[in-house]
């Protein structure tokens, strides 16, 4: 379900923490890996990226846009550390990145690409699971997840 859910938008919504922890948030394309690592492309003196020097903690959120009221919505939010990827790290991102993106081009010197490693998984999905209802995993070795909690709103 983690998976389907990561697969199902190509957009995410990063939230970091800027100075005086103020919260803020930006709107990428991302890819995801195994460990549902997710990885984007930002300029350095971005806001969000600036905010991830000085704060790692970070979280994402990905749903679809198009879903509607009153039908079964599902999305999926991470929560974690994130940080600006170099060498061996950065060239793998760019490999899951253009993956996902076939029109990628490498041709972008002043980005960086970026990972979120989430420590902490929250997911609906109303179909599967029923209406308000949050399940709440844990992110271990490997990408392995152990259920946390669930968590029904009705």
């Amino acid at each position: 379900m983690t998976r389907r859910l990561l697969e199902q938008s190509k957009l995410c919504a990063i939230a970091t923490v800027s100075p005086g922890e103020r919260a803020h948030v930006n709107t990428a394309y991302f890819a995801w890996g195994p460990a549902f690592e997710i990885v984007w492309l930002s300029a350095p003196e971005a806001r969000h990226s600036r905010n991830i020097r000085a704060n790692r903690s970070a979280a994402v959120a990905v749903y679809r846009s198009t879903q509607t009221w009153g039908r079964a919505d599902h999305g999926i939010q991470l929560f974690g550390m994130a940080r600006e990827l170099r060498g061996r790290d950065a060239r793998a991102a760019e490999r899951l990145y253009a993956e996902r993106f076939h029109a990628y081009s490498s041709d972008v010197d002043a980005y960086r690409f970026y990972r979120l490693r989430p420590r902490r998984i929250k997911l609906f999905d109303e179909h599967a699971l029923g209406g308000a209802t949050f399940v709440t995993v844990a992110v271990g070795t490997g990408g392995r997840l152990r259920w946390v909690r669930t968590e029904t709103y009705v």
